[in-house]
């Protein structure tokens, strides 16, 4: 979900740093793989995005192998991330403010609780960035998500196959919480965005296109729909690693792909996002 690109762009260490308990009477930490200071594709207008480390899907597609180690990072808490974020607040405008992607953001559910609850206080619009793999409902890790939604302005949900066995052969799970937390979503009014990769071999297949289009169709509060093309622009970080990359030869589809997928999940009829704006 972290993705290459923008104006400003910080790595910072992501291998030794050990996992640090919370306890009542410290701050809550973050660890954050990279900040963007000035994104303009991870939802509405112009946005600070936290880039946080940890993901426990393994999607044979990812360009951000780096990402995947919980518990390590760059240590931050969330003044830490306003007081950055805040030298931008200018070029927001209506729209924009904080994204939280990853990695999977929701692994760090209880930094993300205390970044947005600050965030709302000081009027900044707030954007979670999710596959939705940790979702469960059991406690106390829903009553958490329920906070969570309840400081979140707008979802960017990443539907990585709508087929849960082909769903698992790509990332190593099933989908069936996600599209839980989904359902979850719509019913609750939260406004989301939905992407999808689009990888030939993978979930470039029209029979599942069209699945995938026909279950947006029934979700409410959707803004924006978005095919994203496969690209290769991570394989390097996996030689560097000494992993072995899963997608070894295939290449991004073609743009009459691309417009397949488009047409297949009805992107065009999505227009929400052009005048969207955080609810009051």
């Amino acid at each position: 979900m972290n993705h290459e690109g923008g104006t400003t762009m910080r790595l910072f260490d992501t291998t030794t740093l050990p996992p640090q308990e919370e306890t009542s009477d410290k701050p809550v930490i973050g660890y954050v793989h990279s900040i963007e200071s000035f994104g303009s594709v991870d939802g509405p207008g112009i946005r600070y995005i936290a880039f946080l480390q940890g993901c426990r899907m393994r999607c044979e597609y990812c360009h951000n192998p780096d990402t995947w180690n919980i518990g390590v990072g760059e240590e931050m808490t969330a003044e830490d991330i306003l007081d950055d974020a805040m030298r931008y607040k200018s070029f927001w405008g209506e729209t924009g403010g904080i994204t939280c992607s990853g990695g999977e953001s929701l692994i760090q559910i209880d930094f993300i609780i205390d970044l947005f609850t600050k965030a709302k206080a000081m009027g900044i619009t707030t954007c979670l960035d999710t596959s939705g793999g940790p979702f469960t409902r059991d406690e106390p890790w829903f009553s958490k998500f329920e906070q969570l939604m309840a400081v979140t302005d707008i979802s960017l949900v990443d539907i990585k196959h709508i087929n849960s066995d082909e769903h698992r052969k790509l990332t190593g799970f099933g989908n069936e919480n996600i599209l839980d937390m989904i359902q979850y979503m719509s019913s609750h009014d939260c406004d989301m965005w939905i992407r999808h990769v689009l990888v030939p071999t993978r979930t470039d297949f029209d029979v599942y296109l069209a699945q995938l289009g026909d279950y947006i169709k029934t979700l409410h509060n959707v803004q924006k729909v978005e095919i994203l093309p496969y690209h290769t622009m991570g394989v390097n970080k996996y030689h560097e690693l000494g992993i072995k990359y899963p997608l070894e030869g295939i290449q991004a589809p073609t743009p009459d792909r691309v417009k397949n997928a488009e047409n297949l999940l009805h992107v065009m009829d999505y227009t929400g996002y052009k005048t969207w704006r955080p609810k009051k």
